[in-house]
């Protein structure tokens, strides 16, 4: 009986099936729509940017900032897309920076880039030297114009510093068939304030900003993209309007939208509904806020991480209401025990105050009379969620 049982579930959520979904992988992050809706000035400027390439010119190096969701990896790739189409002497290589393993260190990336081009490395065991000059053959070895985009650029030069970025501007000095350009993608606009000014100079040739979507330019999209997904009936009243407006007070991310309405779906099938409606909505936002705030805290810096770990130590230990001085002493000994440098006390209440902006811990300012005031930090987190944090601590030895 439960064989039977679980044939039928499996068949309902196949396509085809009774779900709501014709085609869920139209909603993902690997799917290229063929426009992009309300980019035509972005994809203006940089159409005109590389357009030199097709006449054998090399292109300026360029930088796209934008906020996560506002369609600027899409356009490029689109863009180079077309190109590629267009001449058999451009090169195009994507590299996204954030991705594990990938750009950890100058081996890894150039790396990486051989692998694009087709050809195995080995993931450690060579001299650096050896593989960047075995990339600099494979690009040289015919004429062509090579187009290099740094997905995540930032997450880049925090990890291995700027000194990639000026010996790749500095590369076309020594090639002798090829060219050489640089796109690099970012969602901080600020992150080459920091940089070298001789990097700064030689790498930001031209800018390209991409705004956040409004709620109804990201109805548009959804209404696009739904139309192929979703099969017809399977959006109830009110469900893209919702998703809309949410993912607009998000900066305008169209990717939280289509990440929201997927999930949502998926929701729907799950309660062996024929129809997404508000309440899978409101259900997926919870889910995806939970997991938000899992790859927030993967992200973090060794340090803030140290940080949360005391907090979880201390509230564990069944304290309530934790306070900096508390968070502090325990920080103090992961400190040691790990390795780390240790921090004063004043900039654990910075970092504090920084996992509280970004939603991870509540901390709330209490006064203590004439003794001043202080934190009194608290997690407002589902266990799950929790459970996977401490688990990412661990993965660190942070947390045991």
């Amino acid at each position: 009986m439960a064989q039977k049982t679980l044939r039928e579930m499996f068949a309902g959520f196949g396509e085809g099936g009774n779900g709501v979904f014709r085609d869920r992988d139209v909603l993902g992050i690997r799917y290229t729509p063929q426009t992009v809706p309300h980019r035509d000035d972005q994809i203006k400027q940089l159409a005109s940017v590389v357009a030199p390439s097709t006449r054998g010119g090399r292109i300026s190096n360029v930088f796209v900032y934008g906020k996560t969701g506002t369609g600027k990896t899409l356009v490029v790739k689109n863009i180079l897309g077309e190109l590629k189409r267009s001449s058999n002497d451009i090169c195009p290589l994507y590299i996204n920076c954030k991705m594990k393993k990938v750009s950890d260190t100058e081996y890894r990336l150039f790396a990486e880039l051989i692998r694009t081009l087709g050809e195995d490395v080995p993931a450690t065991g060579l001299p650096t030297d050896v593989v960047y000059k075995r990339f600099f053959e494979m690009i040289d070895s015919k004429k062509q114009n090579v187009i290099l985009v740094l997905d995540e650029i930032d997450t880049l030069v925090k990890k291995i510093g700027d000194d990639i970025l000026y010996n790749l501007t500095r590369i076309n000095q020594d090639l002798k068939n090829t060219k050489l350009s640089i796109i690099g993608i970012s969602n901080d606009i600020s992150f080459t304030d920091n940089m070298d000014p001789r990097v700064r100079s030689s790498l930001s040739e031209e800018e390209i900003i991409f705004p956040p979507y409004n709620a109804s330019q990201i109805q548009d999209i959804l209404l696009a993209r739904t139309g192929l997904a979703f099969n017809k009936g399977g959006i109830g009243p009110g469900v893209i309007e919702k998703c809309s407006a949410l993912a607009a007070q998000e900066h305008g991310d169209a990717r939280r939208a289509l990440d929201l309405i997927r999930m949502a779906g998926e929701i729907a099938e799950r309660r062996e509904s024929n129809q997404v409606q508000i309440r899978d909505v409101d259900t997926a936002e919870h889910k995806l806020d939970s997991d938000r705030v899992v790859e927030i805290v993967r992200a973090q810096p060794k340090q803030s991480q140290a940080v949360l770990a005391s907090i979880i130590k201390l509230l564990d230990a069944g304290r309530k209401g934790v306070q900096t001085g508390d968070i502090f002493s325990v920080y103090e000994s992961i400190a040691s025990e790990t390795g780390l440098k240790e921090l004063t006390q004043r900039r654990i209440t910075d970092l504090i105050g920084e996992l509280d902006m970004l939603g991870v811990i509540n901390a709330r300012v209490i006064s203590k009379g004439r003794y001043g005031r202080t934190r009194e930090i608290n997690l407002q987190l589902p266990q799950t969620t929790l459970n996977n944090i401490k688990q990412i601590l661990a993965d660190g030895y942070l947390l045991k």
